[in-house]
């Protein structure tokens, strides 16, 4: 039987792997700060709280876990670390420059700086640096996003595209046909983007950002 002090547990365990603290992990989902504090898991008379499933889909996501992860935390509450391993990182302004992708769309060629950063279960994924402000709120100058090109993606994801002439762009992915993307700017004083399919070279999951 699934209990109360099980989940918060996993949801303890899950940020400990990360190095978060529960705030801190909610932070990086998109919640509020407190979502996860002890004070918030009982009600002033003492009723039960628990997380609803909204705010776990969004810590996996966040973290870049998967449910199978999250319910083996539950079932052994194991707290130990994520390994590290050195993500390759380079300015989303450069991405666009021919050479630092392959065919595939994985990262390649020199140029690349590197990160530490909690093992993700994609040797491929890698991260990119925010310039100037056409991202807004969302993302700052200077923010670092991590990019899984093996991650599913699907409408409603922060999503980065690199198109066949080298463009290379964050925008969220608002719908998908047979024939075209749609992509929403963050910045609402940016236009949103429409592109064909047989112009995207790729489409990769953001999974994390450092805000």
């Amino acid at each position: 039987m699934l209990t109360h002090h099980q989940v918060w547990r996993a949801i303890d365990a899950l940020a400990d792997r990360h190095n978060l603290s529960a705030s801190g992990l909610a932070k990086i989902a998109g919640l509020d700060p407190t979502t996860f504090n002890k004070s918030k898991r009982e009600t002033p008379d003492g009723k039960l709280r628990w997380p609803s499933t909204e705010s776990l889909s969004k810590v996996l996501q966040a973290t870049g876990s998967t449910l199978e992860q999250f319910v083996a935390l539950v079932e052994n509450g194991v707290r130990s670390r994520v390994s590290i391993r050195l993500v390759p990182l380079i300015g989303l302004a450069q991405a666009g420059n021919a050479g630092y992708f392959d065919d595939a769309g994985f990262p390649a060629g020199a140029g690349w700086e590197e990160i530490a950063f909690p093992e993700l279960g994609d040797p491929h994924a890698y991260a990119l640096e925010i310039n100037g402000e056409s991202m807004l709120p969302v993302y700052r100058d200077g923010d670092r996003i991590i990019v899984s090109p093996q991650a599913s993606t699907r409408r409603g994801d922060r999503v980065v595209v690199k198109t066949a002439d080298g463009e290379v762009m964050a925008k969220l992915l608002h719908r998908i046909t047979m024939r075209r993307i749609e992509l929403q700017s963050f910045n609402p004083q940016f236009e949103d983007r429409v592109i064909e399919l047989t112009d995207v070279a790729f489409i990769h999951r953001i999974i994390w950002a450092s805000q």
